[in-house]
């Protein structure tokens, strides 16, 4: 056999090796949160919600059994009574806020998110990592404007808040490294109010949120054309909105105000650096969806989670949007076909079509699996260490290889390269390289692939990836 055929050969075994020297039994405690999670439990949530007739964001709050104000108390004891199933794990508050008369409200309203938080390890060391995950728990019908009429609200979106409900029961029963965020925002149909408040005051806090998930409209595998696929979900993760932000402020438009800009300034900068270094397609919000994907359908077998990026869908939007135009890495779950008939619409049959927001219409199986993916996701991000910091990638010398480097962390167990073609979305191969600060992979050159850096924890969970950027020496 000639020389170039064996040099061939060897490359195309190192290149496996490194695909799957990564791979790794499922962690028993990831799969214990997947197994507890049940589809009774939601669609008892899910009929539960339905059954307050409306959850309006301007409707009835003093009744018991009606309306919004009814919902949310509902939630709340909800995610008490789970709390108090695990001793105390986790915290549970109303925080609310009352937004003006505008298009979508005819009055002053008080907004009030219902937030459960399960505080994770790396708290109570200086050096909290927050993981948020939410569902809006209003509803609408056809006319965004009716506090009073019939808006069921089944799939969009009691399916979200379902999901977190499920979520938050099902992990605290468990420790992670990272603060765990479970939110049912409301406001979400006059414009993401709930979700813009909490955003507005997590980048004004300072809140380290690594990721951030919405759940909207997740409760349906078909579409309005009779398709059917239990097995997929859509995942809209697209990280450029901090950047777009940044230049309409620039120009005088609407944007953050003084103290939200302020606080915003060097994420912005971090994240421009990023995109001008060719990262445009690996800003933090790419990262994570990469992860959700791998997460999801690793510990979901035949389950594709299909990452599209782009913010959300067209002419729709969704309570990651105020999370991701203030910097942080958000993104969408959602069903992965939508029927209009059964979004926004009053509950009626018209020649012969069934129309309204109904539980019929949701599949409760597939919003467990749903749960599921979500699950995967966050515990395996919230068992892992944070992103490597100061990642560069040496472009020095002229050379056919790659040398990465970065800031080591003591309490880190390991560091893993990972890299794709240019045209591939997701992460192709990894290598291991122990827990060292510098490494060179002799056989892969840097002008050919896209690589990352992700920092391993001694349980073999890996963080986001980190992006190098370019390191030249003068």
């Amino acid at each position: 056999m000639l020389p170039s055929t064996l040099r061939r050969l060897a490359a195309a075994a190192t290149l496996a090796t490194a695909a799957t020297a990564h791979a790794q039994a499922d962690d028993p405690m990831v799969s214990a949160v997947l197994a507890d999670i049940s589809a009774q439990r939601i669609e008892q949530r899910i009929r539960t919600l339905v059954d307050f007739g409306t959850r309006h964001t301007a409707s009835e709050t003093a009744s018991d059994t009606r309306g919004i104000g009814a919902a949310r108390r509902w939630i709340e004891r909800e995610l008490r009574a789970c709390s108090r199933d695990t001793g105390g794990a986790l915290q549970v508050q109303m925080r609310s806020h009352v937004e003006p008369a505008g298009r979508r409200l005819s009055k002053p309203t008080e907004i009030v998110n219902v937030v459960a938080t399960l505080p994770g390890a790396s708290a109570s060391v200086g050096r909290e990592r927050v993981l948020v995950v939410s569902g809006h728990y209003d509803s609408r019908n056809t006319d965004v404007n009716d506090a009073t009429g019939i808006a069921p609200g089944a799939n969009d979106d009691a399916s979200g808040t379902a999901v977190v409900m499920e979520l938050a029961c099902a992990m605290a029963k468990h420790r992670f490294d990272a603060t765990l965020v479970f939110m049912a925002v409301a406001g979400e149909e006059q414009g993401l109010l709930g979700a813009a408040q909490m955003a507005r005051e997590a980048r004004r806090d300072g809140v380290a949120i690594e990721a951030m998930i919405t759940n909207d409209i997740v409760g349906s595998s078909r579409g309005d054309f009779g398709q059917h696929d239990p097995k997929r979900l859509r995942l809209f993760a697209d990280g450029f909105d901090p950047l777009l932000r940044m230049l309409v402020a620039s120009q005088g438009n609407a944007g953050p105000g003084e103290e939200e800009a302020r606080a915003m300034a060097g994420t912005r900068e971090a994240l421009q650096a990023l995109a001008l270094a060719g990262g445009g397609e690996d800003l933090p919000t790419h990262q994570l969806g990469r992860h959700l994907k791998a997460a999801g359908e690793r510990y979901v077998p035949g389950f594709q989670v299909q990452l599209i990026q782009r913010r959300d869908r067209y002419l729709r939007g969704g309570d990651h949007l105020p999370f991701l135009e203030r910097g942080y890495a958000a993104v969408r779950f959602t069903e992965p076909f939508e029927n209009f008939r059964h979004q926004h619409q009053n509950v009626r049959v018209e020649n012969g079509v069934a129309y309204g927001d109904l539980p019929e219409h949701v599949d409760m199986a597939y919003v467990a699996d749903v749960a599921r993916v979500n699950a995967a996701g966050l515990a395996t991000l919230a068992l892992a260490p944070p992103p490597p910091r100061n990642v560069k990638l040496d472009a020095s010398e002229l050379t056919n290889g790659s040398t990465l480097q970065w800031d080591v962390d003591p309490a880190v167990a390991g560091y893993r390269i990972v890299w794709r073609a240019t045209d591939s979305a997701t992460w192709q191969h990894a290598r291991d390289v122990g827990s060292v600060g510098r490494a060179t992979l002799d056989d892969i050159s840097k002008d050919n692939v896209i690589f990352g850096v992700m920092a391993v924890s001694a349980r073999g969970h890996a963080s986001l990836a980190a992006y190098p950027l370019p390191l030249v020496r003068r």
